[in-house]
Formats: structure tokens, C-alpha cells, sequence
């Protein structure tokens, strides 16, 4: 059984945002917890009668308090969407995750630019620092191109993974399908090559950051639209800014839409 755990859904500043006197909760409804986002990443098992093979998508600012409210310890690989600070800036956490896997290094996947930023950004977490005896925690691996299916190994059997390549703006963002479900946080365009790739998915967690258009992000109508054209039969709203209230998209909606929520669990 494949399953995904939302681990974070909210825009880059999380929701509430920091605010003058207090949380800015924009139009959200403060005593809905649903309303409550830490910054994107999604936890992806692949469960069998031999154990669990964990992929860790993203490693956002809030992983820590993330992985602790999934009661998470371990993961088989690392999977980076790109190298901006909402999805990369909780690396050092990966530290812990390594010690409890008595030192064994992680494997970690992503793009040419992505990996190369990352290493200049956290160089101790790829190679041991002159005059210092810390070990590296990871080991990367530049994923080819054209993308091809890759798995992961771990305890519950290969991870099927195929990324997909995605504007973000200025630059390049990768989305992932597992299987039957996909992942295409911070997106804001979509070629024919990434619509094939989306073809058959079952469960698309797919961005729409606000109602109005944003520069680097799809918005609620673009990502409806896009919806429309892939047909999965289930749509998860993630990546989401203080002016989508959990409650209000609920209603709003047509069927098989939802918003994403900290902590939702998708199965496949």
C-alpha cells in the first residue's frame, strides 16, 4: 500500500503568518486547526508485510516539529523540489535521522542546479568541512535526464518515483509521481511532457497558493483548470496562503477537489 502524509501545506511564510501584535491569519479561521499550514514537504511510504520504504519530499524550516507529529525517526531517501528556503532550510534536521540510522548516509535526488545550490548552501551536509571531523549525511544523486522511473529501496519493498519537470517562476521546480498519486508543489506551469507524465494519476497534490495570479505560483483558477485536464479522481489543494480559509475552499470546491491539511493522509 502506498501512502502519503502531509507533512506541511502552507505558502512560504506558513499560516499564521508573523504579524505586527500578533498572527496574521489573513481570512483564515483561527479556531479551525486545518487552518494552522507549516511550510510544504509530504512524507511518501510504501507499506508491505516486511515494513515500511519512507521517502521525505522537501525538507521545509518546520520539518522537526514535523517528523514529531508523525512519529517519524527514520526515512530511506530524500527527494528536493528546488532549492528555495521554504522547501530546503530544515537540512540540518536530516542530522538526527542519520545518527538514529547508526550513521548510514542518505540518499537525496534532485536536479543539477538544485543539488549544486544546496551544497554550496549546507556543505557540511555533503562533505566534510577542512579542519573538522563531521562525516557527510548525504549522498546525492543528480537525476538524470530525460526523467525515468526510479524506485527506493527500504524495508517495504521499492518506491516507484518519476520526476517531472515544472516552471516555478524563473526557474525550474520538479514535481514526483509515486504510482498512482503525484506531487507538484510551487508550479506555475505545466508542457505537454509534464501533462503525459501526469496521464493516469489517481491523486494529484497539486499548488494553488491564492485566488489571484502570483509571478511563480499556479492560483486557485489555473489549478482548477489544470484539474479539468488531467481528470484525476481525487485533486489535493497544497502550498496554500492566509487568504484560503480550510473551511470556505470546502464549500467552494466542485467534487473531488479538497484542501490539503497538516497531517492528512492520502492512500493509494
Amino acid at each position: 500500500m502506498l501512502e502519503v502524509r502531509i507533512l506541511g501545506c502552507g505558502s512560504s511564510g506558513g499560516v499564521p503568518r508573523l504579524g505586527e501584535g500578533g498572527p496574521n491569519w489573513g481570512v483564515c479561521d483561527p479556531a479551525n486547526p486545518r487552518n494552522r499550514r507549516s511550510r510544504c514537504s509530504i512524507l511518501v511510504t510504501q507499506k508491505s508485510a516486511t515494513g515500511e520504504t519512507r521517502a521525505l519530499v522537501d525538507t521545509s524550516p518546520d520539518l522537526r516539529e514535523q517528523l514529531l507529529a508523525a512519529n517519524i525517526g527514520r526515512v530511506d531517501g530524500v527527494l528536493i523540489t528546488h532549492d528555495h528556503a521554504d522547501q530546503t532550510h530544515g537540512m540540518d534536521d536530516l542530522r538526527v535521522l542519520v545518527l538514529q540510522q547508526k550513521g548510514k548516509k542518505l540518499d537525496m535526488w534532485s536536479d543539477k542546479f538544485a543539488l549544486d545550490s544546496l551544497s554550496r548552501k549546507f556543505s557540511y551536509i555533503f562533505h566534510t568541512p577542512p579542519n573538522r571531523d563531521y562525516p557527510p549525511i548525504v549522498e546525492a544523486h543528480v537525476l538524470p535526464e530525460p526523467f525515468v522511473p526510479f524506485d527506493i529501496a527500504g524495508p517495504g519493498g521499492p518506491l516507484p518515483v518519476l520526476a517531472i519537470g515544472q516552471s516555478h517562476g524563473r526557474i525550474r521546480s520538479l514535481g514526483f509521481r509515486f504510482g498512482g498519486i503525484a506531487y507538484s508543489p510551487d508550479v506555475d506551469g505545466l508542457d505537454d511532457e509534464a501533462f503525459a507524465a501526469l496521464d493516469g494519476v489517481e491523486c494529484w497534490i497539486v499548488d494553488a497558493l491564492r485566488r489571484t495570479p502570483h509571478p511563480s505560483h499556479a492560483h486557485l483558477s489555473r489549478t482548477l483548470e489544470w484539474i479539468a485536464r488531467v481528470k484525476p479522481k481525487r485533486a489535493i489543494l497544497t502550498n496554500m496562503h492566509a487568504d484560503m480559509d480550510y473551511d470556505t475552499l470546502k464549500r467552494e470546491l466542485p467534487p473531488g477537489v479538497e484542501p490539503a491539511y497538516d497531517g492528512m493522509i492520502i492512500t493509494a
